[in-house]
């Protein structure tokens, strides 16, 4: 036989499209040719796939070598394409049964000595694989793929020869090796360990019962990062399809995931630049808001990011999901994530502290807070401040303070009184949802709007003011939201110069 096909797949972003990868062996002199828009790394496998044949003991064919890989208008990237290349050089040639790679998509990179190494963004692919009732042949150190066992026929290898023999029924396909994931993660500390800061406990209990973004402001050295590293504690575990996700973009960014059971917590430092909070590049990765997918994107220090890196992030806030454009493609990368953010309220951090003299000008703070832009902090459904504590509370034992399992215990009971409500957290209720299930009398409706016209509330602020009651309501198993819940909520959106007393 002198042709042969093998089945595999592209990477662009989390989507896999198909890709044939087609062997023809001609007579005339010997040439190695590829064709099918590959970009570098794909046409230097030409190299890598004579050498690994050679030295796993097969035959190199020495006659005109042709591939293509189809469709041809898809650009294909990176070195997964290696092994299928090799594969159908050998089926085309007869030293592998052409029958034994049906049914079957292939992933790797060969070393010179014939090893199948791992490569970058398997995971879509091997999805994709299952989806469509295909086994996916990779190689056996895919350690992030091991969560997919029992979703989809892998067949690991660890080498080219052995890998041959597996498909032949001679031996047993190697074992998926595994390594442990990253156990950092802010979801050990617990809430017992604040002290004090009453009302931004309380405010962080319902961030996290209805998954709502949220802003501390206050003086330095106050516990607002102490407060943000707290709330992957109070949260659920991912689903599986969460998580799954998440590993598909850790593997993207060639990074490692967290471990199951814990949503990721990520806090970029406030020089990163739009393509790295948002993703980009020449070929385009996730960037840390989608690394948060499913969990907590922690922006310490919010007025010293760049503006139009903040800007960057107010599609994603709304949609959950970024998209990624380029010339002849786009990438989209999912990025449902909880914001929390903390800044000072002035440059020098002490407007309005009760213990020391702020020293910046009224335009200072002006311009110090015109950083963060009025979209974005329209975007934010619980503006906090945190005061400073007491010295004498900061050096008592908190033996009554709340621990995050207590806190949390109330957190899942109001998150599952709202999905069997609605199907969701009241953070992602649509507008029309959100009337329907936040219905008030006419004279609390009245109040509301008197008050949201006081305060100068947009309708989108409106609209959040309205979830945050929603979940406050929640909390307190109410079915219904009543005024005492609408006031509370409409005190957590004040400017980051009025902290709560």
């Amino acid at each position: 036989m002198e042709f042969a096909t093998v089945r595999s797949r592209a990477e662009c972003g989390l989507q896999s499209p198909p890709v044939t990868v087609e062997v023809h062996l001609a007579n005339g002199l010997p040439a190695f040719n590829m064709v099918g828009m590959p970009e570098t790394a794909v046409k230097e496998s030409k190299d890598r796939v004579r050498s690994a044949l050679v030295n796993s003991h097969f035959s190199f064919p020495d006659r005109r070598i042709t591939v293509n890989l189809a469709p041809a208008d898809l650009p294909k990237t990176g070195s997964r394409f290696d092994l299928p290349i090799a594969l159908g050089i050998l089926a085309a040639s007869g030293q592998l049964p052409a029958e034994t790679l049906q049914k079957r998509e292939c992933f790797g990179e060969l070393a010179l000595d014939g090893g199948i190494r791992a490569v970058r963004g398997l995971l879509p692919g091997v999805l994709a694989a299952a989806a469509d009732g295909m086994a996916a042949v990779i190689p056996a150190d895919e350690h992030n793929l091991g969560v997919l066992a029992s979703r989809a026929k892998l067949e690991p290898a660890t080498n080219l020869l052995n890998l041959c023999a597996s498909l032949k029924g001679l031996a047993p396909f190697a074992p998926l090796k595994r390594t442990q994931t990253s156990v950092l993660n802010t979801a050990a500390s617990d809430m017992a360990d604040v002290v004090g800061q009453a009302v931004a406990k309380r405010a962080l209990e319902i961030a996290a019962a209805g998954r709502h973004n949220v802003l501390f402001f206050g003086p330095p050295g106050t516990g607002k990062s102490m407060l943000a590293s707290r709330l992957p504690g109070l949260l659920s575990p991912p689903s599986e399809e969460d998580y799954l996700t998440s590993i598909a973009l850790h593997d993207l960014a060639q990074m490692t995931p967290t471990r199951p059971g814990l949503p990721p917590f990520r806090s970029p430092h406030h020089s990163a630049s739009a393509a790295a909070l948002v993703g980009g590049g020449a070929v385009p990765r996730p960037g840390e808001a989608s690394l948060a997918h499913g969990g907590v994107l922690f922006l310490d220090e919010l007025p010293e990011f760049q503006r139009p890196v903040l800007e960057a992030l107010r599609e994603p806030m709304e949609n959950g999901e970024i998209t990624v454009s380029r010339a002849r493609f786009k990438f989209r990368f999912p990025a449902r994530f909880q914001l929390v953010a903390a800044m000072n309220p002035c440059p020098c951090g002490y407007a309005g502290d009760e213990e020391r003299h702020c020293r910046c000008t009224p335009e200072q703070v002006a311009r110090y807070q015109q950083r963060v832009s009025g979209p974005l902090l329209d975007r934010i459904d619980l503006h906090v401040g945190v005061t400073r504590p007491p010295a004498q509370q900061l050096l008592t034992t908190q033996s009554q303070a709340e621990s995050s399992a207590e806190v949390k215990a109330r957190v899942d009971s109001a998150l599952a009184h709202q999905l069997a409500r609605q199907g969701s957290p009241n953070a992602q209720l649509t507008p029309d949802a959100l009337l329907q299930h936040c219905q008030l009398l006419t004279s609390d409706a009245q109040w509301l709007q008197s008050a949201a016209d006081s305060l100068a509330l947009s309708g989108r602020a409106l609209h959040r003011t309205l979830r945050v009651a929603r979940t406050i309501a929640d909390l307190a198993g109410a079915d219904s939201v009543e005024r005492s819940q609408l006031a509370e909520a409409l005190s957590y959106r004040r400017a980051p110069a009025e902290p709560h007393r």
